[in-house]
């Protein structure tokens, strides 16, 4: 997938995807909907790397609000017959040491995944979301594309921390992110029903990854855990619901897009939105407006809430036994462009993999092909254990 129009420097290291804030850079989140947008500061997360001398390369863009499977529906992208991910190719190339990437539904770890670079989804409120493009504020966080473990803690040593500008922000002033803590006698598990959802070739990835952690050290087995796919139908509803609400804001009066023709205020939302959104984003808001309905709102999201508190806490009486849970990133080693009318179906599905850290919050890793997740907090133990295949030799 092609690099996104709008490039600050050749000389950069970090790139920044469309749904991050750089003041005076057109941030549209792949959307026509916000097409000439540009914002008047940086996000938090932005402000803080260039203070430490980094430089912003370019914005790399993404599906629209980051709700496809790794960017395929951006309005802005060229259409390729194999999907991979915008920000992840660059990291992959070696264009840029790093770059930011908001994981709102595993669209990163996807892109990552496929690229065979990393990405690192940190604990919910260890960055700052100031200068995100919301959707689902509840699940949705800054994370690190990368080629290497250190190159992510080097990173988000620098954006992690707490920001008074954000509500969702912890109180920590910094975190913990080293890549060389002991992996002999880390305990590792893979979900049996997350293995069998994947096509052949992930399966093997997974079970090589899992035999080189066992060689460094690592006791891995394999287990049953159900809680993954009630988690992803929770997670769909809250965030759809979140998203609905906050794409409302988008309606041609103040900024982005506008329709060209209407007769009055209502036909001016009507058009404007009509042109502004595609078809996935829509079904989205549909789908989010049915859920937050009065007849639906207590059945629905109200569950959904509790689900959310239930699905956190089965899974932390999984990691009393375990240091980590390795699972598939995506169900495929390679994806096929498709009809944009099956998206919601699509994403969904693949939403399995990576749904329960955006719903509960946990720290998530793709690396080597795969997906590492932990307790909360615990990012320097997925990195260590990353690092380790990667220092022997991990690719997959």
């Amino acid at each position: 997938m092609s690099d996104y129009v709008v490039k600050l420097s050749d000389q950069g290291t970090v790139a920044v995807d469309d749904t991050i804030l750089v003041k005076g850079v057109q941030a549209a989140a792949g959307s026509r909907i916000l097409e000439g947008f540009r914002p008047l500061f940086s996000a938090e997360a932005v402000t803080r790397l260039e203070k430490k001398g980094y430089v912003v390369s370019g914005k790399t863009q993404v599906g629209e609000f980051g709700l496809d499977l790794v960017g395929e529906f951006s309005y802005y992208a060229d259409k390729e017959e194999e999907l991979t991910g915008a920000a992840a190719g660059l990291v992959s190339r070696g264009a840029v040491k790093a770059a930011l990437g908001v994981d709102l539904n595993g669209a990163p770890r996807r892109a990552a995944a496929l690229s065979g670079v990393d990405f690192l989804k940190p604990t919910y409120g260890t960055v700052s979301r100031y200068g995100v493009i919301s959707c689902a504020a509840s699940g949705e966080q800054i994370g690190v594309y990368a080629g290497n473990v250190e190159s992510i803690g080097e990173i988000m040593g620098v954006i992690a921390g707490h920001d008074g500008k954000d509500g969702t922000s912890l109180r920590e002033e910094s975190y913990d992110y080293r890549t060389d803590l002991a992996v002999r006698g880390k305990k590792v598990c893979i979900v049996r029903e997350l293995l069998d959802r994947a096509d052949g070739e992930v399966r093997g990835r997974v079970e090589a990854y899992g035999e080189k952690l066992r060689k460094n050290g690592a006791a891995v087995e394999e287990v049953s855990c159900d809680l993954f796919e009630t988690a992803n139908t929770a997670w769909q509803i809250l965030m759809d619901a979140e998203t609905c609400n906050n794409v409302s804001r988008y309606d041609g009066v103040k900024f982005g897009h506008r329709a060209a023709e209407y007769k009055n205020i209502d036909e001016l939302y009507v058009n404007t939105r009509t042109e502004g959104f595609n078809f996935l984003t829509k079904a989205v808001i549909l789908y989010g407006s049915d859920v937050l309905s009065k007849g639906r709102y207590e059945d629905c999201y109200g569950k959904s809430l509790k689900v959310r508190r239930v699905v956190a806490e089965r899974f932390a009486e999984l990691m009393k036994d375990y240091d980590a849970v390795l699972a598939p990133a995506c169900g495929k080693a390679a994806y096929k462009a498709y009809d944009i009318r099956d998206a919601f179906e699509t994403v969904f599905q693949e939403s399995v993999f990576t749904s329960v850290p955006n719903l509960t919050g946990i720290p998530a890793l793709a690396c080597g092909g795969v997906q590492l997740m932990g307790k909360a907090l615990n990012e320097s133990v997925l990195l260590s254990l990353a690092g380790s295949v990667e220092r022997a030799g991990g690719s997959l």
